[in-house]
């Protein structure tokens, strides 16, 4: 999240909620596209993009469909919709040539059009002419783009497909089968769900397993009509039809643990004309899992506890806090970048730790008796409780502490990382939603030990728990930016990948004139999202009821 957009929006500094986002389905499809090759018609592909900070970012892309100039893309693209934000759009379609990426010349590009996330939202669908470079039009091209949200009550479901005796369509070898799911919507139209892949040269081909949302499935309906259509794969994009059958996710269901449920693959024409016709083959549904989906409310409301920890940055590079230069400096009147940023993040997670009690610890210091350097200490120097009470408290120590040290250095906080994984570790062992954990690492500098904080937030990432990095003062903070995954994966010194990101870095610089709300929002804003990724890996529901409730995929409560 950008300061920028932070600063401008309106704060509720009370709840985390303040900016979660509703996830929204966006399906696409092309109408009269522009023919670029000479043999064959244009392999489309769709590009999308979102505008952030005033450049466009590729957010996905569609997979491509071979000769086609009216496509429907399975592939479904996932945005967050926030209603108090802007969110530009842009879809842009190619013709791809062979294996390589996206086309590059103008003639590669068959069009694009732009459009907001909230009209899509609001419309429902959005069609709209495509235009070429410079406002040129793309001829009679169009898209239409269709949004649906993935509400509260909602989930996945994961299918696994197989087809056995199918009809052979091709002369000289098998047919190369691929399976087509659609929903059929109250106005008798027909939205595409799923596309397989096809398997070659095969009659009783087994599909790989995929996953729907039950939004797009059946809009959470159990008794809704399906129709599901088995293709002979063609390359020039002519399929051939092999047969279709009928059902419902109600019918679906009896497919759970282990029970296998199949359909007779129907021709219509073959029905009619042959009298001894049973079918073109069958379609079994091997497997059904259903995925709940839940929200960071329902975990918080199931009795899940934040606890916080703060660790603050105590080397010589902050400067003598006896001088008024210093990051430490105490001024009775105007509080320390220290202060600010701790009291703004602060005050937000303390509405979600029932006993308000929190860890504060600092690093880089020499500390009495002995002032040997810690990297880990407790700043209310108690070795038995590093907890203070609320936030206040957490400020109260900080200030006692501050004369009783020497600043020292250098910067490590792979220490610290490791002292909160190590309890985030033991809860990971209830296998119980019951406690998550934020690290808010204040620090004026790049880390010193940096191989190592790698390594300890690769590890932290298998745990319940967020990592918050604030930088203070001046410095350049350009390499702290690798520990943020959101320009790429972070990985360990080995070259192993992080389980999912877990870190947020922010500048406090950038919030200097900005509401302490608005830097609490900005860094907390993908807390949220990281404790739901991380419980759903996990499989793990709420607590309490909530969480145990029985009933069906599509009713029980949330």
């Amino acid at each position: 999240s950008s300061a920028s957009s932070a600063e401008g929006e309106a704060s509720n500094p009370g709840s985390l909620q303040a900016r979660t986002a509703s996830a929204v389905e966006l399906r696409v499809c092309c109408k009269h596209l522009l023919d670029r090759d000479t043999l064959n018609k244009s392999d489309p592909c769709v590009v999308l993009l979102m505008q952030s900070q005033g450049q466009w970012v590729e957010v996905d892309r569609s997979e491509v469909i071979r000769s086609n100039l009216n496509p429907v893309f399975a592939k479904v693209f996932m945005v967050d919709y926030y209603f108090e934000e802007v969110q530009k759009l842009r879809f842009e379609v190619y013709d791809i040539h062979g294996h390589g990426g996206l086309g590059t010349h103008d003639d590669d590009f068959l069009g694009g059009m732009e459009c907001t996330v909230g009209q899509i939202v609001a419309q429902k669908r959005v069609s709209k002419p495509l235009f070429l470079k410079y406002g040129k039009s793309a001829g009679k091209s169009t898209m239409t783009v269709t949004s649906e949200e993935i509400s509260g009550d909602n989930g996945f479901v994961e299918l696994l497909f197989r087809a056995k005796k199918l009809d052979d369509k091709d002369l000289f070898s098998k047919s190369d089968p691929f399976l087509e799911i659609y929903r059929i919507n109250d106005d008798g139209s027909e939205q595409l769900v799923h596309r397989t892949e096809f398997v070659k040269n095969n009659l009783s081909p087994i599909w790989e397993p995929f996953k729907v949302s039950l939004n797009s499935l059946c809009s959470c309906e159990e008794k809704r009509k399906l129709r599901c259509v088995v293709f002979d794969y063609d390359s020039r994009g002519k399929h051939d039809f092999i047969g279709e059958f009928y059902t419902t996710f109600e019918e679906m269901q009896k497919a759970t643990g282990g029970n296998k449920i199949q359909w007779d693959c129907m021709n219509p024409k073959y029905k009619l004309k042959k009298r001894n016709y049973r079918n073109s083959g069958v379609v079994i549904l091997l497997d059904l899992k259903i995925h709940r989906v839940y929200s960071f409310l329902d975990y918080i409301m199931g009795g899940c506890q934040i606890h916080f920890t703060v660790a603050i940055d105590f080397t010589a590079s902050n400067g003598d806090p006896r001088n008024s230069c210093s990051l430490h400096y105490i001024n009775p009147y105007q509080p320390n970048e220290y202060l600010k940023a701790l009291v703004a993040v602060g005050e937000i997670c303390q509405d979600y730790d029932s006993d308000k009690k929190f860890s504060a610890l600092g690093f880089g210091a020499r500390i009495p008796p002995n002032y040997e350097v810690s990297h880990d200490f407790a700043i209310n120097f108690s070795a038995e409780d590093d907890e203070c009470e609320g936030i206040q408290g957490v400020v109260e120590s900080y200030q006692s502490c501050l004369p009783k040290i020497q600043l020292y250095g250098p910067t490590n906080v792979a220490p610290i990382i490791s002292k909160v994984a190590k309890v985030a570790a033991n809860e990971e062992k209830t296998q119980e939603a019951s406690q998550y954990f934020i690290l808010l690492i204040l620090t004026d500098g790049v880390v010193t030990d940096m191989a190592d904080t790698r390594e300890a937030i690769v590890r932290a990432s298998y745990l319940p728990m967020s990592i918050i990095i604030v930088g203070v003062g001046n410095a350049d903070f350009t390499d702290m930016q690798i520990l943020d995954g959101d320009d790429g994966i972070l990985r360990s010194p080995k070259g192993e990948p992080v389980m999912r990101d877990i870190v947020q870095f922010v500048p406090f610089r950038e919030f200097k004139n900005a509401s302490p709300t608005a830097l609490a929002k900005c860094v907390l804003a993908e807390v949220p999202k990281q404790v739901v990724e991380y419980y759903s890996s996990k499989a793990l529901p709420p607590r309490g009821p909530k969480g145990s409730a029985p009933g069906s995929a599509l009713n029980s409560p949330q």
